[in-house]
């Protein structure tokens, strides 16, 4: 039998599109006003997902689950501190991230994982993890790498992009347990296969959003 990640990860390449923001950055096509958006579309992403990881540690107590939200949601805490380097080298502080106003379609992304973390299970949360890690993380390696040779930016302000362009095996390594923990208890494998599709689907929706408009 076809192992799920591998099936997850074919299903989400029959939709892949590439990602036009990436592509323009490193073309430095996009204007600093867009940086700023970016910084203001993540700190409301990077928010909202800690309170979702942290929702679903509180569902799935018990280990491997359990450690997994807890170290992704402190994770997305740890994200959140790093975001605040970049924000500020293109102009925006605490009160202009608060006051941005967020692109909705940029948040479908977030909104999905809340989704998850209300009614989903263990398994599709850990799958989405595995199926897209190095799509996700290839994206943010692209942007840090254009954001520094393109635009200047130092290496301390693009530390949120390469925080997520690298994920630790042992994390993944965890991932893999509450998968197979999660299935073998009986939840639904194709609905984990189907969240891992939409998930990649919205975090690439997130960037088009920001992309669209510009050339």
């Amino acid at each position: 039998m076809t192992d799920i990640v591998s099936r997850a990860r074919t299903e989400i390449a029959k939709h892949a599109t590439g990602n036009r923001f990436a592509d323009l950055l490193e073309a430095g096509a996009v204007p600093e006003e867009r940086l700023r958006w970016l910084a203001g579309e993540l700190y409301r992403l990077v928010g909202s997902d800690r309170r979702s990881q942290a929702l679903l540690a509180a569902r799935f107590p018990a280990s491997p689950a359990g450690d997994l939200f807890l170290t992704l949601a402190q994770g997305e805490a740890e994200a959140l501190r790093l975001l605040g380097d970049f924000a500020s080298a293109v102009g925006m502080g605490e009160a202009e991230l608060a006051a941005y106003e967020p692109l909705p379609l940029a948040q479908a992304y977030p909104a999905y994982l809340t989704q998850l973390a209300v009614f989903g299970s263990s398994s599709a949360m850990a799958l989405a993890l595995l199926a897209n890690v190095d799509e996700s993380g290839g994206t943010y390696a692209r942007v840090a790498a254009a954001l520094r040779g393109r635009y200047g930016l130092s290496e301390k302000a693009v530390g949120h992009f390469l925080y997520f362009a690298e994920t630790p095996q042992e994390l993944l390594d965890v991932a893999r347990a509450v998968l197979d923990a999660g299935l073998a208890g009986g939840e639904d494998a194709d609905e984990a296969v189907r969240s891992a599709r939409i998930v990649s689907a919205l975090e690439g929706a997130f960037w088009d959003a920001l992309a669209d408009g510009l050339a």
